[in-house]
């Protein structure tokens, strides 16, 4: 739609609810606001009533004006009308409405055809449609959220974060879109981070191409907050933050004494990278922490550990994100496409912002991602919308049901998705019409993590992957291995795995 004014984000809030798709009314709209399509009023009633929205109804109201202007419908009769559309629950009680505004447009002078379509419509908003003062709200939110969104891009970031769970918008990719805005990231630090991510000084990062990242006042960077540490407790990030205010921790151990933390809560912040002011590397502070005797008695409670420092190996980089995903759910480090783009390239696998630049409608093309959503609305028969990303952005994907009900497994299984299908381009909005969905397992490597559908595993050890016939994937781990649902294969048989089944790739821990 490109909204211009106010009044168009109301529209535009209104017309993806489920009455407008399934009365036939987007299209119609779209065509007469682009032009394509000549408006036209049956008679002046109608033009009172429609002539804001190009005359095609789409709220509620207009419905009622509708009735009681072209089918002499008393106020009683529009808001029993009213209250039939908005019981959009049930089914069954708009047919006595229906069929007497067709009666009574006839009467008056109006086309069948006509009488017909305004018909179809009012079932449309049997489905759920919005009132306008409704649409008129939610307009205003998304003009606030938008302004913010393009001049304060930190403190949506870190309103955002601090708002999780909130369903649509993984922190993922929250946190990449905003860096590709300019906006600085840091992580999650034993040393200053607060139970909440926080604004920091003005810091401004280079910014993607795609994107207009001059603002009035320089962003400022944002600090991840300790709630973004999986399983980390409130109560002992904010026992941290007090006893931060009197001295700086000296060590991990310094740490958890004055803070009083135990075992778990060193254990996730070792796991989160939080530590590297105090003990370096995650590796070395994982060491570190559980070095630390957590449960000492009172005569030994100021005594503290002296040991020789361990050098452990650096990490790979595979390895690195993993654990940050793992961890926090999302990584400050490269995007793990970004590992893999050689051999998908290979594959003939684009990235998106070459998908954008350079495809052509209607063009085959490849691409491959992390999927973050997916969708399948009632309204949409079927039908299933997916979401990838890469390093360079998102694409989305369109899956028709008969391809949806042959690949089923690998559609709603997969973290790592490929993609092939044609391109569609069209007034600057682009999607893929999948054709063939797979999950591109030869070049994994050290990122195998990200074929593991489903469960969730509490080791940090490392795992092997393995698949079964039926496509679903699991993690086996070289200490013991796990089955996510309800099967468990100790260790002494990871190598005799069970018939049918194929070892994947090596990888760390994905949740």
């Amino acid at each position: 739609m490109q909204p211009r004014r106010f009044y168009d984000l109301v529209i535009q809030v209104a017309i993806v609810r489920p009455g407008p798709i399934q009365g036939g009314m987007v299209h119609p709209y779209l065509r007469r606001r682009a032009g394509e399509e000549a408006i036209e009023y049956p008679s002046e009633e109608i033009r009172k009533a429609t002539e804001r929205t190009l005359g095609v109804p789409l709220f509620q109201e207009q419905v009622m004006q509708i009735a009681m202007a072209a089918a002499d419908f008393t106020a009683g009769e529009a808001d029993q009308l009213r209250r039939a559309m908005g019981a959009w629950r049930k089914r069954g009680g708009l047919e006595v409405h229906q069929r007497k505004l067709i009666e009574r447009m006839l009467r008056k002078g109006y086309t069948e055809e006509f009488a017909l379509r305004i018909a179809k419509q009012v079932e449309g908003f049997g489905s759920y449609g919005f009132p306008e003062s409704h649409a008129a709200s939610f307009a205003l939110l998304v003009y606030v959220s938008c302004w913010l969104k393009r001049h304060h891009p930190d403190a949506m970031l870190a309103a955002l974060l601090d708002s999780q769970p909130m369903g649509f918008y993984a922190p993922a990719l929250l946190v990449r879109d905003a860096r590709e805005h300019g906006v600085v990231v840091r992580p999650v630090d034993v040393m200053v981070s607060q139970w909440e991510s926080t604004l920091e000084e003005a810091a401004q990062a280079e910014a993607s191409s795609r994107w207009d990242a001059t603002y009035e006042q320089p962003p400022r960077a944002v600090r991840l907050g300790f709630s973004r540490i999986n399983g980390m407790r409130e109560q002992a990030a904010k026992r941290i933050v007090a006893a931060r205010e009197s001295a700086s921790f000296a060590s991990v151990e310094d740490l958890a004494m004055r803070a009083e933390l135990d075992a778990h809560d060193l254990g996730c912040l070792s796991a989160a990278d939080a530590l590297l002011g105090l003990a370096g590397r995650r590796p070395d502070a994982v060491w570190a922490a559980r070095g630390v005797e957590t449960r000492p008695t009172k005569m030994l409670r100021e005594a503290r550990t002296h040991e020789d420092p361990i050098a452990f190996a650096q990490p790979e980089e595979g390895t690195e994100i993993a654990d940050d995903y793992g961890a926090l759910g999302l990584s400050l480090r490269r995007h793990p496409l970004a590992l893999l783009r050689s051999q998908l390239a290979d594959l003939g696998i684009q990235t998106s912002e070459q998908l954008r630049c350079k495809a052509k409608d209607r063009q085959k093309v490849r691409a491959s991602g992390i999927v973050t959503h997916r969708q399948r609305p009632s309204t949409a028969k079927g039908v299933i919308f997916a979401t990838l990303e890469d390093e360079t952005g998102t694409v989305n994907i369109i899956v028709w049901p008969q391809v949806a009900e042959k690949q089923r497994a690998v559609l709603l299984g997969a973290k790592l998705l490929s993609v092939e299908g044609t391109w569609q381009s069209e007034k600057g909005v682009h999607s893929l019409v999948a054709m063939k969905l797979w999950i591109t397992q030869n070049c994994l490597g050290n990122c195998a993590w990200l074929a593991v559908t489903s469960g969730e595993c509490h080791t940090r050890r490392t795992r092997t992957v393995v698949s079964e016939p039926r496509g679903r994937y699991f993690l086996m781990s070289l200490v013991r291995a796990r089955r996510f649902k309800s099967l468990a294969y100790p260790a002494e048989h990871s190598d005799r795995l069970p018939q049918g089944w194929t070892r994947v790739g090596v990888g760390t821990q994905a949740f």
